[in-house]
């Protein structure tokens, strides 16, 4: 087999890991989750969240992936002791999570690129009233073949993309793609803070709401630990190839730290970007998945200019997706090329075809109400895929990996600990064994434990 491919610099790894960890996490369900619990007293506990769970299990990934040297299934099992195999089963599981995440992620991804063409063709000057942009919607939804055709775009793109190399395509590819990200968030912020709304907006956003929090205690303790996990994509294995491709120059929590600051910098900024656009067109802020593609929509045709303005945000909405589906299939690709030797071209071919095949009961789906429980009637597929990784494998994997790190029956605090601080730069805190152990775990499983009976109740 063929020496193990490395990323070509430091800027790389930490533009591939952001980029992972950058998409429709920060710029498209961080946002109207916000409006949906309330505002600023959701972003307080997601950041509270990110330090208190993000940032450790971050550094606890990249450490597996920089150890075992492989996928996360790899590494686990070059990492464990010799008859602690069994640990690759429940990592088996949660790595799952990587492929139910991209069959749906790359159906919304699509319609980003659909309303991107609709925008710089002037297609949505057809909509004449509000109503007129939810019917929009409904019409890309129902049109199975439409949303195919654009999730069969993203997904060839991505999966060619990643076969021409880890250097020289996914690499190279995602450094680009940061750089207009960064570009477009920066002018869609500024503009957005000369808006007339932009106090109303950024009261909401950022000042706390302490009644509505008080009356769904549970329910937005659960959903701001879930956008934490899904944001920076811990728990699955998606970060942790990232640390496998990277040397032992710098120690991995500095790292970290660089990767956490630029995805909630993003993240922050889309509210930014969102929230006085909200206010300044009186629409809901906590309207759903429709605040993109319904509410918004409405916004830019009040605006000087505004098919242009939504041009560029959806061109930014459809990169930051975009950066996520490559990174994502890097990490499906290099699974295939770890644990079944397949070549990178014949493994990003078979993850293409994989992902194309099984996000159609997602396509074909959307509008087909299912009566899966608890989360109810008027469910649809996507919103079943999406609670499964979100509220289930990211927090569960998350659990795993952090008994895996500090027991000596996975791979052990001090190997752990001896692999996470290698390197020039910031060191991780030898004293957090027993907050690895048994805080962080409970924490976790406390806050899934009280989101999953309100769910019920």
């Amino acid at each position: 087999m063929s020496e193990r491919e490395t990323l070509g610099s430091r800027l790389g790894f930490i533009m591939l890991s952001v980029g992972c960890a950058v998409g429709l996490g920060n710029v498209w369900r961080f946002p109207y989750i916000t409006g949906h619990y309330g505002g600023g007293m959701f972003v307080l506990l997601y950041l509270v969240f990110l330090l208190l769970l993000g940032f450790p299990l971050l550094i606890a990934e990249l450490s597996v992936g920089r150890g075992g040297g492989a996928n996360l299934v790899g590494s686990v099992r070059n990492l464990a002791a010799p008859d602690k195999k069994l640990w690759t089963l429940p990592f088996k599981i949660v790595f799952t999570g990587n492929f139910i995440l991209m069959i749906y992620y790359t159906v919304v991804s699509g319609w980003l690129f659909a309303y991107t063409s609709y925008y710089l063709t002037n297609y949505v000057a057809k909509c004449k009233t509000p109503g007129d942009y939810g019917k929009l919607f409904d019409t890309l939804c129902a049109s199975p073949w439409e949303s195919t055709a654009f999730m069969l775009g993203t997904v060839a793109v991505s999966a060619a993309v990643c076969s021409c190399g880890l250097q020289k395509g996914v690499e190279k590819s995602v450094k680009i793609l940061m750089f207009f990200l960064f570009l477009l968030i920066l002018l869609l912020a500024g503009y957005a803070l000369t808006l007339p709304g932009v106090k109303e907006g950024m009261s909401f956003y950022l000042k706390p709401d302490m009644a509505k929090f008080t009356n769904n205690i549970g329910q937005t303790l659960y959903a701001a630990m879930g956008q934490a996990f899904f944001t920076l994509s811990i728990g699955v294995g998606s970060i942790a190839i990232f640390g496998s491709y990277i040397d032992k120059q710098h120690s991995l929590p500095g790292e970290g730290v660089a990767i956490i600051s630029i995805d909630t910098l993003i993240a922050l900024l889309a509210g930014v970007i969102i929230f006085p656009c909200c206010f300044s067109f009186g629409v809901n802020p906590g309207s759903g998945p429709g605040l993109i593609f319904v509410s918004l929509p409405n916004t830019f045709a009040q605006m000087t200019g505004g098919r242009w303005w939504g041009a560029l945000f959806f061109i930014f909405l459809a990169i930051a997706a975009l950066t996520t589906v490559v990174a994502v299939f890097e990490n499906l690709i290099a699974f295939l090329m770890d644990e079944w030797r397949f070549s990178r071209k014949k493994a990003s071919f078979v993850v293409g075809i994989a992902v194309a095949l099984c996000a159609l009961p997602c396509v074909f789906g959307f509008n087909i109400w299912s009566k899966v429980q608890p989360l109810g009637k008027g469910t649809t597929i996507l919103d079943l895929e999406d609670f499964i990784v979100s509220q289930n494998l990211l927090p569960l994997g998350a659990v795993t990996l952090a008994l895996f790190c500090s027991y000596k029956y996975g791979w052990g605090w001090e190997n752990f600990i001896k692999e996470a601080n290698t390197g020039k730069g910031l060191k991780f805190p030898t004293a957090l064994k027993w907050y690895f152990r048994y805080l962080l775990p409970l924490l976790v499983l406390t806050v899934m434990f009280f989101g999953y009976k309100q769910l019920f109740s």
